[in-house]
């Protein structure tokens, strides 16, 4: 669903722009120090990059699921780390609290978070329970009007910069499954909370991760997202619906941006007196990643427009997360394979992307969970 289409190709426009003047000239310098300048940072937030999906009585641009995939296309034609910072903001940073918060919840932090003021964090992960979100082991107890959690979540995407985290608790004891799961919005700030040093990662530096320790942390009871104890699973699972969705997009415009840069590449280096492009079987791996890139991009467009129309896409998100993040990786294989030894090389951005890519295949759900949602939906869908 596209709201204005005049106001979102100006917007998009202008993305387009930013990547290519401003991100694009500065991912090597984002690689060399694992930080992103600045001044960037601050030009992200006056384009409104860090509150495109939030609501715009908020503050943000209240785009549409097919706006923000549109805007995740064109921005994460850069590097994808300058999209992750935004990210958490507009993703499973603040969808927790768009999507379940209370009225005061929303209004004390959607506002902050759409003009960038903080930085949204989403703390699900633990040492021994990842894709097995329900079986989490951190605690909070009620007591009084607060609770006091104690555990430790890890590979925290923005946890070094979050200023809040939507963190999930075990508020039930007696519950082992979801249903003793709550979600809280907890403060940086918060005595008993520290974070550990960024995890030294294979790619996509200058995106940081790392864990977050809570010991005997106390928070305020209004800080439990919905007033409701026992939805925490729910309000996770509903954001990571959307975050894998928008994954999707990003890959596909990262693999854009990776066959542009190796057809360019494939049309000026020659061998035996001809652009290798010329090769037939330079040309197969070609017309094989232009050919998945489209198929990736019109599966994420259609299940963002089911989004818009409020139907349930739990399948169509999983399916679109599967594909395009295999699809990504098979398109930077090819595209290293296609610059031969120069792919490995440092001097050509390839080798970075090739790297950071490999991420999107494992995180949001593996693809082995994928998978199974999409498996277990089918027999689900077929046995009613």
């Amino acid at each position: 669903m596209i709201q204005d289409r005049e106001t979102l190709t100006l917007l998009l426009e202008a993305i387009d722009r930013f990547v290519r003047e401003r991100l694009i000239p500065a991912e090597a310098q984002v690689t060399e120090t694992d930080a992103i300048p600045a001044d960037i940072v601050d030009e992200m937030r006056e384009m409104g990059l860090f509150g495109y999906a939030l609501p715009k009585e908020y503050g943000g641009l209240g785009l549409t699921a097919e706006e923000q995939v549109e805007v995740s296309f064109a921005f994460c034609y850069a590097s994808p780390v300058f999209r992750s910072y935004v990210g958490t903001n507009n993703g499973i940073g603040g969808m927790g609290i768009v999507i379940d918060g209370t009225p005061a919840q929303k209004a004390r932090w959607l506002p902050r978070l759409a003009s960038g003021e903080i930085i949204g964090s989403f703390a699900l992960t633990e040492p021994d329970n990842g894709s097995d979100a329900a079986g989490l082991k951190t605690f909070a107890r009620r007591d009084g009007d607060h609770y006091v959690i104690n555990g430790t979540k890890r590979y925290i995407t923005n946890a070094p910069e979050a200023t809040i985290f939507t963190l999930m608790a075990r508020t039930d004891p007696g519950q082992h499954g979801a249903a003793g799961v709550s979600a809280f919005i907890v403060e940086r700030a918060t005595p008993g909370l520290s974070t550990t040093a960024p995890d030294r990662k294979m790619g996509q530096r200058g995106s940081h991760t790392s864990d977050v320790i809570l010991e005997d942390v106390r928070v305020p009871a209004g800080n439990l997202i919905g007033g409701r104890e026992g939805q925490g699973f729910k309000t996770a699972m509903k954001v990571l619906d959307r975050a894998r969705l928008n994954i999707a997009a990003v890959c596909v415009g990262i693999a854009q941006r990776m066959l542009d840069d190796t057809l360019a590449y494939a049309l000026s280096r020659k061998q035996f007196g001809q652009p290798i492009a010329e090769f037939q079987l330079v040309q197969a791996m070609l017309a094989d990643s232009k050919a998945e890139i489209y198929a990736a991009r019109s599966m994420t467009l259609d299940a963002a427009r089911r989004a818009d129309t409020g139907a349930n896409i739990i399948t169509e998100a999983s399916c679109a997360k599967l594909f395009a993040s295999e699809m990504c990786s098979r398109v930077a294989d090819r595209c290293v394979q296609i610059y031969g030894g120069a792919g490995y090389m440092q001097d050509y951005a390839i080798e970075r992307l090739f790297r950071d890519v490999r991420l999107f295949r494992i995180f949001e759900g593996t693809s082995q969970i994928q998978q199974l949602v999409i498996a277990r939906n089918m027999i689900r869908g077929a046995t009613r």
